[in-house]
């Protein structure tokens, strides 16, 4: 698929195909849909971000609160979204063994009893190893700094996810 194809959907197909480009947000898709045409991936990023940005401190918060655990209860039921359950494969989390599940579940909760949010990470740029040492390291951020951190993440899924959208089965170098 090509920007061009993006930009030709209709408002109900728009948000079908990137309604979870931002985790369980199609709200977001929806919001941008009449923004179109975009130029290309940077641009149509570019809206999403500054959509996000312009959203009060509770609707930055809310938008995170839409993310599911690393290894959480949703993937041990198989009910995340496709996009989260590839993610957290991807990096390892359904092949945990009962420490590391443990250990995890456990700063999972620390995390959220501190922030009021699940931790966030990009998976798929990461592994099992430097995702638990990074919860470890952001559970003494201030609240400010990892709600910034946070959204940082945010956006690195949602570049990931946009390009999977947009890669074109012709251009090898996108493959």
């Amino acid at each position: 698929m090509d920007i061009q194809m993006v930009n030709s959907m209709d408002f109900g197909e728009f948000v079908d195909v990137l309604g979870n480009i931002i985790e369980k947000c199609p709200l977001i898709a929806a919001a941008i849909w009449s923004q179109r045409p975009f130029t290309d991936l940077a641009d149509l990023e570019k809206h999403v971000f500054d959509f996000i940005e312009a959203l009060p401190q509770s609707g930055k918060e809310g938008i995170l609160r839409c993310h599911p655990d690393l290894a959480g209860r949703e993937l041990q039921q198989g009910t995340l979204t496709p996009e989260s359950q590839r993610e957290q494969r991807g990096a390892g989390l359904s092949n945990l063994g009962p420490e590391e599940r443990r250990r995890l579940r456990e700063l999972n909760c620390e995390y959220k009893a501190r922030f009021g949010f699940p931790f966030v990470i990009a998976a798929r740029l990461s592994d099992k190893a430097t995702m638990m040492r990074e919860l470890e390291r952001r559970l003494h951020n201030q609240p400010a700094r990892e709600l910034r951190a946070a959204l940082a993440e945010v956006r690195k899924i949602c570049h990931l996810r946009l390009e999977d959208i947009l890669r074109s089965p012709e251009d090898p170098a996108k493959l």
